[in-house]
């Protein structure tokens, strides 16, 4: 996978086209941004009731967006990254359909899990409490079956997506189909969705235990072997994604985006210097995705403490509700139709209440940290939030998956903000030094990132308490001083 920022998108929303209409659209308007793209969801259907996260055929594109030689076509000249969704598939599903028809006589019966199969002696109070919940109510929802029977299947997201047994062979051959799929359509990088909620235990918390490892690290073989890499795709504490990123190719990191809200809200850089000196080096950097902006990644869970303490967490929260005018409130949480309660969502522009010098700082830490960049299509054109998607839909994160035309990118374009953010990608594409080794100073306020490769080097300083920010390049015998505010300044006029 190069070493260069990769887009976040939906294939439908970005510009409401299909696959050959995302492909004109990174080779016209996004010409050379770009050196891959995560094809979000893009299997039949795309709109289930967890946009394409719960699919009804996972090795089956959407004809509204194109077939799997359309994905070729685009993996041709970027690298891809698709979600294999190892967890669950659609209650609607033609395997869980036959299930409900015909019960244990199905042949796709020991393709889903049930609470019998995972506690053939029954749960106790005791075990049903240890288990994780990414969302409140119980793991389980209840089928009645054709013969008039009931049976009980473990749904760890919502009650349409039925979660897999992946230790059947049933389980297994649903996997390595869509795998087979992935490699054939040119895919470089699989995102491993919910990976860490996919193996069942009974006695522990049945999400990221040492069985869970192991799934991760045999899958990530079998995709290896076909030569793509694999990304582990876990919310938990950071302790956690420091274990996870020595067992695996690459993991995100997704405590980068509160902790760096956290260091401009409050000019205390001390959380996000200390996380960068021991963050893994084998992730993907975000700061806005499909879903919210993760805060258990930073903050304590239980008796474990965080990054930030439970009182900068809460700070925090409530500084992104203010900035946007209450308009996360609205999506965040029990407020709306939310699967999880770890995340706040919003827009990352409006989490900064549409400051567009806080933007680019924020922005430039995400290029200058360890990591291979990904920036998420709303973030791309600093899209305010889309309250009127919300107010239809009532689906929390919708008001981070707005609907867009060609023309309303072609608008973005234009802004200030997006031009300056954009030739801060080409920066980060460009320069050798982001190959090379990384360091890190702090002091005070102030945090410098620097990157030396050869005769290559590049350097990020940041003063967070008046927000001047520096950029120096040494490239080809050649030097190169930025001043980020100049840099917006010049693309106002």
């Amino acid at each position: 996978m190069k070493n260069n920022v990769q887009l976040i998108t939906y294939v439908d929303r970005i510009a409401h086209s299909d696959l050959k209409g995302l492909k004109q659209v990174l080779d016209t308007e996004l010409h050379n941004l770009f050196g891959g793209v995560h094809l979000l969801p893009f299997y039949y259907p795309i709109d289930g009731s967890d946009a394409g996260f719960d699919p009804i055929d996972h090795a089956k594109v959407d004809e509204r967006l194109g077939d799997w030689n359309d994905v070729k076509q685009i993996g041709q000249q970027y690298d891809i990254m698709a979600d294999l969704i190892v967890n669950h598939m659609s209650a609607e599903s033609t395997e869980f359909q036959d299930v409900l028809a015909n019960g244990k006589s199905s042949v796709y019966w020991d393709l889903f899990l049930t609470k019998e199969s995972v506690f053939p002696d029954g749960l106790s109070a005791e075990n049903q409490a240890k288990i994780y919940r990414p969302r409140p109510g119980s793991c389980f929802t209840t089928y009645k079956l054709a013969d008039g029977t009931e049976a009980e299947f473990w749904t760890t997201f919502t009650s349409n997506q039925i979660d897999i047994n992946v230790h059947t062979a049933a389980g297994q051959a649903h996997l390595n189909k869509v795998l087979t799929r992935f490699h054939e359509s040119k895919v470089d990088l699989i995102r491993l969705d919910a990976a860490g909620y996919a193996i069942k235990k009974p006695g522990t918390s049945c999400f990221m235990i040492e069985e869970s490892f192991e799934f991760v690290d045999e899958l990530a073989k079998k995709a290896n072997s076909l030569g793509m890499t694999t990304l582990a795709e876990i919310h938990s504490h950071y302790m956690t994604q420091l274990d996870i990123a020595k067992r695996v190719d690459m993991v995100y990191d997704f405590a980068l985006p509160p902790l760096i809200l956290h260091s401009l809200f409050s000019q205390d850089v001390s959380a996000l210097s200390h996380w960068l000196s021991i963050a893994p080096r084998n992730c993907v950097t975000v700061l806005d995705t499909h879903d919210g902006i993760g805060i258990i990644d930073a903050g304590p869970v239980g008796n474990k403490a965080g990054l930030l303490t439970a009182a900068e967490i809460d700070n925090l929260v409530n500084r992104i509700h203010s900035n946007s005018k209450g308009e996360s409130l609205q999506a965040t949480g029990a407020a709306a139709s939310n699967v999880d309660l770890y995340q706040v969502n919003c827009t990352y522009y409006d989490a900064l209440g549409q400051n567009d010098i806080d933007y680019l700082i924020a922005r430039s830490v995400q290029f200058f940290a360890p990591g291979i960049p990904q920036v998420y299509y709303t973030g791309l054109l600093a899209v305010p939030n889309a309250m009127e998607l919300l107010n239809q839909t009532q689906v929390g994160r919708d008001i981070n998956r707005p609907y867009l035309q060609v023309s309303d990118i072609q608008t973005a374009m234009q802004k200030p903000v997006v031009k300056t953010l954009c030739e801060l990608i080409t920066l980060r594409n460009n320069v050798d030094a982001f190959n090379g080794e990384f360091t890190m100073t702090n002091q005070a306020n102030q945090l410098t990132l620097s990157w030396v490769h050869g005769d290559s080097s590049a350097k990020l300083s940041v003063n967070f308490a008046t927000k001047e920010t520096h950029i120096n390049i040494v490239a080809a015998q050649q030097s190169t001083h930025i001043v980020l505010a100049d840099l917006l300044a010049k693309h106002s006029k």
